[in-house]
């Protein structure tokens, strides 16, 4: 338990990007366009990603794992014009807080991370 806490204390913003992938599953309900097909899958996908690099951050820490939270923090932000759903001010700007949010995270986790270690130790 106590490896729980240290771990959390070192990697808070995996923790933190766990919590907004799960965030992004459940947005469509949360916000109501559960029905809109497009955002719905967006968010479901870039949600459950997230999630998982996230986990795997927690489990045992790589910087791929945040290169590709920064990814998909830059396609949620750019996605609700690419997609074409734009007019849908808070599907937007859930979606484009929630990339600006994961993608500095994660590349304030890859600067912060020495080079030299590519897992944090126990």
């Amino acid at each position: 338990m106590d490896d729980i806490g240290k771990r959390l204390t070192t990697q808070w913003k995996d923790a933190v990007n766990l919590v907004l992938g799960l965030w992004l599953i459940a947005s469509p309900w949360a916000l109501g366009f559960v029905t809109d097909r497009t955002p719905t899958w967006n968010a479901w996908a870039v949600g459950v990603v997230i999630a998982v690099a996230a986990l795997a951050a927690l489990i045992a820490f790589n910087k791929w794992e945040e290169w590709v939270e920064t990814v998909l923090g830059a396609w949620l932000i750019v996605s609700p014009y690419l997609l074409g759903f734009s007019a849908q001010m808070h599907v937007t700007w859930n979606q484009i807080i929630i990339g600006v949010i994961v993608g500095g995270l994660a590349i304030w986790s890859v600067m912060a991370t020495p080079e030299t270690t590519g897992r944090i130790t126990r």
